[in-house]
């Protein structure tokens, strides 16, 4: 996506090119909210942060001027109650992708806090925000000799009941393992026995999903997954559909969207209603939307997120989980964290 760019001022009275964009995503690459709060709501008031290519090293700028939402992603993000304000107050929109996985007895998540503090931490968010800005997301479902496809199924049955009434959506994911050498290795390197999921297995797992969803009638989907199964949506997780709900009074936020507002028709003679366009959003001012193609090309075959810019870095997350993707090692990433400790107003996630 080729955002705006803009000149910018360093703190060190360097002037230098920035990207501009309107859609933050805060992060795949790391976890933010739990870990790096502080650092980006102070670099949100100074106006731009640095980003590192973890391709070819090469630093960019991005600035924060023209941003106008923030999908934050997290396995903690309790740290972000006291700062909601603070975006209402820039009349910057937001919600969360909260993933809410049980793996304690297993101890694939050991820096996660417990899951009732979690689940807790759920439901404030959704008392801040409003339901819906925060989405359950199961993912990944793993595997191994401790964890059947019926014990995860258990699982997901206990924090379903727990949230219910405080969500509308499960969001889950097949752990990939053969395809990620990064989290393959890390298995391996934790002695973690996983068990690759099949296509039968995938199918028996949604069935017993779906009769597990009949008492609470949430909306399911998959993220990234290349099958389709009945029953089951292909999530956007980055959702042009979700942001225009929250946030379809932001003129320069629809325009970007590509968004036609539209009148809901009136009855005919016969007090019949036309039908709407597919994919039409309806909206509670007697008006609805449809929207232009918006997805980015930049990401993985099967994602159908939108386009936004990432401000995380990989090696960078010390929730530590022994299945990550993010981090090829625990160590580079523990050191990485306490670096972002010594300079915690850096530029940089790192403080470098």
């Amino acid at each position: 996506m080729a955002w705006d760019k803009i000149q910018i001022q360093r703190e060190n009275g360097e002037v230098v090119e920035a990207q501009a964009p309107i859609i933050i995503s805060a992060s795949r690459s790391t976890d933010i909210p739990a870990f790096y709060t502080d650092w980006f709501f102070d670099r949100l008031k100074k106006g731009y942060s640095a980003w590192t290519n973890p391709f070819n090293g090469v630093k960019s700028y991005i600035s924060y001027a023209n941003t106008r939402f923030i999908v934050f992603w997290s396995k903690n993000p309790a740290p972000l109650l006291p700062y909601l304000g603070y975006l209402r107050e820039k009349n910057i929109n937001c919600y969360i992708q909260f993933s809410l996985n049980d793996y304690e007895s297993e101890k694939l998540e050991q820096g996660v806090p417990p899951l009732h503090f979690r689940i807790k931490t759920f439901k404030q968010l959704v008392d801040k925000l409003g339901k819906g800005h925060v989405i359950w997301r199961f993912d990944p479902l793993i595997l191994t000799r401790e964890i059947s496809s019926h014990s995860l199924l258990k699982k997901i049955e206990y924090i379903g009941d727990q949230l219910y009434g405080y969500t509308d959506k499960l969001v889950f994911s097949f752990a990939d393992i053969i395809s990620y050498r990064k989290v393959k290795s890390n298995l391996e390197k934790n002695n973690i026995h996983y068990i690759d999921w099949t296509e039968e297995g995938m199918s028996e797992f949604v069935k017993g999903l779906i009769e597990l969803n009949k008492k609470w009638n949430y909306q399911l989907a998959t993220c990234g997954e290349k099958y389709h199964f009945e029953g089951i949506e292909h999530n956007r997780c980055i959702d042009d559909s979700l942001i225009i709900r929250f946030a379809y009074n932001d003129p320069i936020l629809m325009n970007f969207l590509k968004v036609k507002l539209c009148d809901m028709p009136s009855p005919d003679i016969f007090g019949e209603i036309a039908p709407l366009p597919k994919d039409a959003i309806v909206l509670p001012n007697g008006k609805y939307v449809i929207h232009g193609n918006n997805q980015d090309k930049g990401q993985r075959q099967f994602c159908g997120c939108i386009n936004s810019k990432d401000i995380g870095e990989y090696n960078t997350c010390p929730h530590l989980c022994e299945y990550c993707y993010a981090n090829t090692s625990k160590e580079i990433a523990l050191q990485n964290y306490r670096n972002s400790k010594q300079n915690p107003n850096g530029e940089t996630i790192t403080g470098r």
